[in-house]
């Protein structure tokens, strides 16, 4: 799912990055935490497959999502995680090579308490997001359906002496929100959000120069919008967690916080084996953090108490403590372990820390 207050940053000074190129396009603003991009998503909008797996220009922030926690059969565990963004930046340039819209991915690989992260950077002819087969690559960064009409999809990304090579596979397709409309703020920000929560995960990985075989899951996230959060919010804490059983059941949920770093609106959804949903308002939601780590002077939450009707207090616990993407916008996205009421593992991001 999009997340925290790192999209609409990310547009501003995508912006200020094709300055030096694009003489068409203006310079961010001071306000770039409320940069609003393209139309706005309204609600009650039916979400039309496979059309939405591809591009939506009307709105201006869009990406392809996909975290995995995997196993070798060495019994060592990894955590991967690959996304492609656009983000639309309108200018009057004619060329081939510009469709108004700045293209990034994101490539990560997690061992024990070691993370890595890449970065890369395109416009059109140099990315491409096709529908039917799909397929959304930038350079040799690829994901993509080995058949119509969407699964499996094949996840291909190399960097230096870290590689995945994975087919991700069976799972149903998950509408957030109130079918596919995703209020994000109590104010209305929202986005379309749709998800695969329980792929099966297959393959090859290689880390620091070691390669391993590797299964496990993953949890695709595909979202859209034109803006996310207030003027007075830094960010969000978010979690996609599947169960032990590794598609049995699946929880997700994210918590906006304000400018004292407090969560103020918080909003959720149980997921059941066939992709149905039930939604946790933000009155249901209780999200309290047990411990931090210092990274940098900069304080991050490593564990979590999560409290919701009708079942025991669960504990959400960060596995690889800095899992920091250092790149050219940065943001903590990892695994992490979960117990009590719910048993099982997932991803966290952190953003506005």
């Amino acid at each position: 799912m999009l997340k925290g207050q790192l999209y609409p940053l990310l547009l501003s000074s995508l912006m200020f990055f094709l300055c030096a190129c694009q003489p068409e396009v203006q310079k961010p603003t001071s306000s770039a935490f409320q940069i609003e991009s393209g139309i706005a998503v309204k609600k009650g909008v039916e979400l039309v497959f496979p059309k939405d797996h591809g591009i939506h220009s009307e709105q201006g922030i869009e990406w392809w999502y996909v975290t995995a926690n995997v196993e070798s059969d060495t019994g060592e565990t990894f955590g991967v995680q690959w996304t492609l963004f656009r983000t639309l930046m309108p200018s009057h340039l004619d060329s081939r090579w510009w469709d108004n819209n700045l293209y990034f991915a994101h490539f990560a690989i997690q061992h024990q308490q070691a993370h890595v992260a890449f970065e890369r950077f395109g416009r059109a002819g140099q990315a491409e997001i096709t529908v039917s087969p799909f397929k959304a690559e930038i350079d040799d960064w690829q994901l993509a359906s080995m058949t119509a009409p969407f699964l499996p999809l094949t996840l291909t990304a190399a960097q230096e002496d870290y590689q995945v090579a994975l087919t991700l596979s069976d799972s149903p397709r998950v509408l957030q929100g109130d079918k596919g409309y995703s209020q994000k703020t109590q104010s209305g920000h929202a986005s379309y959000y749709f998800s695969y929560p329980f792929l099966k995960v297959k393959g090859n990985l290689t880390f620091a120069g070691n390669k391993y075989q590797v299964t496990g899951n993953a949890w695709y996230d595909r979202e859209w919008s034109a803006s996310l959060l207030d003027s007075n919010q830094l960010g969000w804490d978010w979690f996609s967690l599947v169960d032990k059983q590794a598609a049995e059941k699946g929880l997700m949920l994210f918590c906006i916080r304000g400018q004292n770093q407090d969560y103020e609106y918080c909003s959720g959804a149980h997921i059941v084996p066939n992709g149905e949903t039930t939604d946790i308002a933000h009155e249901n939601i209780q999200l309290t953090v047990l411990e931090t780590v210092i990274l940098d002077n900069r304080q991050y939450p490593s564990k979590w108490q999560l409290e919701l009707p009708n079942r025991p207090v669960i504990v959400i616990k960060s596995v690889t403590k800095d899992s920091r993407n250092q790149l050219t916008f940065p943001y903590w996205e990892g695994r992490v372990q979960v117990t009590g009421g719910f048993e099982g593992s997932g991803f966290a991001e952190l953003t506005g820390y």
